[in-house]
């Protein structure tokens, strides 16, 4: 469940200056995945618009669980959040608090992006205390990049972009390079909607079969929503299809 967490929050980048107006307060998504021929879990994003320490944010929360078989031998009960300046379009603070069978882990981190540092705190050891360490400008964790690339409008993804950008997971920034390759019409569960084609460039090895082993389309509109994400994975290969929408901002036009 993290992967796929990961997955879809790795599609963002920096296009210039906007903001967080079309994603609507209350929206919801909600993701089917599967591994190989099993049903292997869902995943949830939410959005709230609050005031975070006096300023307008949006609250983003992630959440993934296994389900049916795969729950019976792995379970897993993911939690991610994220405060996101609507002005700005970065994140102030952000949570991960997960349990992946025997693994656990809660950090939270503050940012900030006047002095480009943050404060990683370890939740689920206190004792460790919280470390400062140095940031970049811009960064993004892994909920804001996601709706960072959301604001974009379709004509600032157009087909051939490659974009370079730094994203904080878990404890550790990591570099992605991303490509917008083409738009295809793509069938799902509501019907045939046309979509944007991104694959990013990330790093192989344990997790991912090749570099470019990851692709996602999102609906090729002001929306940007996320719906068919597939990964090649080191051991077995890894799919998530939108499965629910609600509070979308505008209208998604499927046809039959």
């Amino acid at each position: 469940m993290k992967k796929i967490l990961h997955i879809i929050t790795i599609f963002a980048f920096f296009l210039g200056y906007s903001q967080l107006t079309n994603v609507a307060d209350g929206e919801s998504i909600s993701l089917r995945i599967h591994y190989g021929f099993l049903n292997a879990g869902t995943a949830n994003l939410t959005t709230q618009k609050v005031n975070y320490r006096g300023t307008p944010h949006l609250y983003v929360k992630g959440t993934g669980q296994t389900t049916g078989a795969v729950k019976a031998f792995f379970k897993v009960e993911d939690l991610y959040e994220s405060y996101i300046n609507i002005d700005t379009e970065l994140p102030s603070f952000y949570v991960r608090n997960v349990k992946e069978g025997s693994y656990t882990q809660h950090l939270q981190t503050v940012f900030n992006h006047d002095n480009q540092t943050l404060i990683l705190t370890d939740r689920k050891t206190p004792a460790n205390g919280s470390k400062l360490i140095k940031s970049v400008k811009g960064v993004q964790d892994m909920l804001s990049c996601f709706y960072y690339l959301r604001s974009k409008t379709p004509a600032e993804l157009k087909v051939g972009t490659i974009i370079n950008m730094s994203v904080w997971i878990d404890d550790e920034m990591f570099p992605f390079q991303l490509k917008v390759t083409g738009t295809e019409n793509l069938k799902t569960k509501f019907g045939t909607i046309n979509a944007l084609k991104i694959i990013p460039s990330v790093k192989s090895g344990r997790v991912f079969k090749e570099k470019e082993g990851v692709t996602m389309w999102v609906s090729n509109d002001y929306n940007h929503i996320p719906l068919l994400l597939k990964a090649e994975l080191a051991v077995g290969s890894l799919k998530a299809s939108i499965d629910d929408y609600k509070n979308v901002k505008f209208p998604l036009k499927f046809t039959k």
